[in-house]
């Protein structure tokens, strides 16, 4: 069993962490234009790698397409054709090495899909288990003004509070 202040303080995180992703979510549906749903954020990103595969294979197939026609040049006793022919191979070359970009960010992009869906599933959860009107009481509170200045942990007894050293000691 959690104390109560550490049960409060849980909600308080679970009801921030939900209002970024909901944040987060109306801001994508904004930038797709699309005013009737909002999109699911890892189905944007999903979207981006699928995008960018296709772009990257479009590219690798042209320039194959190029390197193979340059094949066929590469046959011709003119050397000037020959000199024009090896700076096409070698540019081309590095149009396939700049392209392993497409494979990087994708793998980069699906880790972070995961760890959204992961995070996404886990703070669900934790509305259901706590109910969605307790939280949104909590979030209520959360909008709410403070009536008061709040101190974060309030003038400390002698004994209780931490000593000047022991701050000295963390930075030191």
């Amino acid at each position: 069993m959690i104390a109560p202040e550490e049960e409060r303080l849980l909600k308080t995180y679970l009801v921030e962490m939900f209002g970024q992703i909901s944040s987060m979510r109306r801001e994508l549906a904004a930038l797709q234009g699309d005013k009737g749903s909002f999109a699911s954020m890892t189905d944007t990103l999903d979207a981006i790698v699928e995008n960018t595969e296709a772009a990257g294979n479009t590219i690798l197939e042209s320039m194959e397409a190029i390197s193979a026609s340059v094949g066929k040049l590469q046959g011709t006793k003119d050397p000037s054709t020959a000199a024009i022919c090896d700076e096409i191979v070698d540019n081309t070359n590095k149009v396939f090495e700049a392209c392993a970009f497409q494979d990087l960010t994708g793998q980069r992009i699906t880790r972070v899909v995961k760890s959204l869906k992961f995070m996404e599933e886990h703070i669900n959860r934790l509305v259901r288990i706590w109910g969605k009107e307790e939280l949104a009481r909590m979030a209520a509170e959360l909008a709410a003004p403070p009536t008061a200045p709040s101190l974060l942990n309030g003038p400390q007894r002698t004994g209780v509070a931490i000593s000047q050293d022991d701050i000295d000691k963390l930075f030191g």
